[in-house]
């Protein structure tokens, strides 16, 4: 994998998602919305005649969310959606239990569906936010490097296009790729990363493996992908890394914010300084969230469960906040492990963290159109 910084066209200052042609048939109607005095919501009227062909949850093929699935760069650049959910299922970096190359077909297939209407932020989320599944990348097994690239790849397709790519692991060794995809098309040394782990994940080497999960950080910060000052981590508690790599992180400027801070000053004060942190001289952001942030009582289906962790509650809230006040172009949601798993818990909370930035993004649609929040819901 190079770490080159000459793939700079595409989504460079993009803040709010990519926007699309009106569907067709759609043009000049006067709709209830509109008669109302309200902004159309753009996909009311496709999403409307899409129905729910397939009927439940649990019927028909499983795409993440019931979404269209687009798995070609052609089918992307001709629809040009707003978000692109990209499957990672690669886990061989893992250093305790494997299991998380189950994880996207899992998110597909067994999280609960929710419907898609947000009661706290009123919006209803696929009539302002066009999302697609785009597949997975290869990820041959026993084969790090080429399924890296192939991460890398698959995610620079999407990103380029200034369509913003949600990718589902996978292990955390996924976002080496993954991060420097997105720095690639959006700038390289301008994307901050606010990382929500109970490990810190910025080891050098680990049995001899330098692209392990326990080593990503690290490699996104040496290749300048991603400064450290920009990078911010949230939930880190338990045993390790020792106080060498913490150095290493002081050094290049990386900021923290144990679990005990979390527990100490509570999630809303944390996140605020989180987000300050990590978009400070940046022009956009990527999210990581490695399921085991949640305490392994919530999320039990991953690799390496540490207890004492955040509940989903302030999880699904602070992904919110993040995705409605910065510049976010990319997030992953990784390590889920549903061989692990109790009753789909670990699923369905890593597929509400997805829920949360599709209706934040929403949200902010809506509210560039001078909309505002149906009931039950309030403006943020």
């Amino acid at each position: 994998m190079t770490d080159e910084a000459d793939e700079t066209a595409g989504t460079a200052g993009m803040v709010e998602p990519a926007r699309t042609a009106e569907p067709a048939g759609t043009a000049g109607a006067v709709g209830p919305a509109e008669a109302a005095g309200r902004p159309v919501p753009p996909y009311a009227a496709r999403e409307a005649a899409a129905g729910n062909a397939d009927g439940p949850g649990y019927a028909g093929l499983a795409t993440f969310c019931g979404r269209p699935w687009l798995e070609t760069e052609a089918e992307l650049l001709d629809r040009r959606p707003d978000v692109a959910v990209v499957g990672a299922p690669f886990d061989i970096a893992t250093t305790h239990r494997p299991g998380a190359r189950f994880g996207p077909r899992a998110l597909r297939a067994q999280a609960y569906d929710p419907g898609t209407y947000h009661l706290d932020l009123g919006i209803e989320i696929f009539d302002w936010l066009d999302v697609v599944d785009a597949g997975d990348a290869h990820c041959p097994h026993g084969l790090t490097e080429a399924s890296h690239a192939n991460i890398r790849a698959k995610v620079h397709e999407v990103a380029r296009a200034g369509i913003i790519p949600l990718i589902v692991g996978g292990d955390h060794s996924i976002t080496w790729p993954a991060a420097t995809a997105v720095a690639a098309a959006v700038g390289w040394g301008e994307v901050g990363l606010l990382h929500f782990d109970a490990h810190a994940d910025t080891a050098d080497i680990i049995d001899g493996n330098l692209a392990s999960h326990g080593t990503p950080m690290r490699r996104l910060i040496e290749s300048g992908a991603v400064r450290g000052r920009n990078f911010v981590q949230v939930g880190l508690r338990g045993y390790w890394p020792p106080p060498d790599v913490f150095a290493w992180m002081r050094e290049q400027g990386l900021r923290w914010h144990l679990m005990h801070e979390v527990w100490d000053r509570g999630s809303r004060a944390v996140i605020r300084d989180a987000i300050a942190e990590a978009v400070d001289g940046c022009k956009a952001l990527y999210l990581s969230v490695d399921i085991d942030v949640l305490d392994p009582g919530f999320a039990p289906g991953t690799g390496t469960p540490e207890p004492g962790g955040m509940n989903p509650a302030d999880l699904l809230r602070a992904v919110r906040q993040i995705a409605l006040d910065t510049p976010l172009v990319a997030a992953d949601i990784v390590e889920v492990a549903p061989p692990y798993d109790h009753a789909d818990t670990t699923v369905n909370s890593a597929h509400r963290v997805a829920m949360e930035i599709f209706a934040a993004l929403a949200h902010r649609r809506r509210a560039a159109a001078g909309g505002a929040p149906d009931l039950p819901g309030t403006a943020p």
